[in-house]
């Protein structure tokens, strides 16, 4: 089974993934349906990344929308054809900056521990 700091890497990846096919802008995003498939596809691995990190954990790290992330990948998972292209967008732009810069802060925190 893979550790909690392995699991933070796998949202750190799936990050750096989703941001480099996200900064050619949203009229790409808009147009290219593998760009579309491929960040959904990386938010259902961060969120599926989320749900094998211990409560305890989440709970000293409450900076951080577990809940509403579990909550995405489950809609991603279960309604795929009822995705809303502008709430996966908003998520890109809004939300996941703030989830990349706890993430690093967590992991640089680990290292330097």
């Amino acid at each position: 089974m893979r550790d909690i700091s392995e699991r933070l890497r796998d949202i750190q990846e799936a990050i750096a993934r989703i941001t480099k096919y996200t900064n050619q802008g949203r009229e790409k995003f808009d147009q290219d349906e593998l760009v579309q498939t491929w960040v959904v596809h990386h938010l259902e691995i961060i969120g599926e990344a989320t749900r094998s990190i211990p409560q305890d954990f989440k709970d000293l790290h409450s900076e951080i929308a577990w809940k509403q992330i579990g909550r995405m990948r489950n809609i991603l998972i279960h309604i795929y054809f009822g995705i809303d292209r502008d709430i996966v967008w908003e998520v890109v732009e809004r939300d996941l900056p703030n989830l990349k810069t706890s993430i690093d802060a967590i992991l640089n925190s680990e290292e330097n521990s």
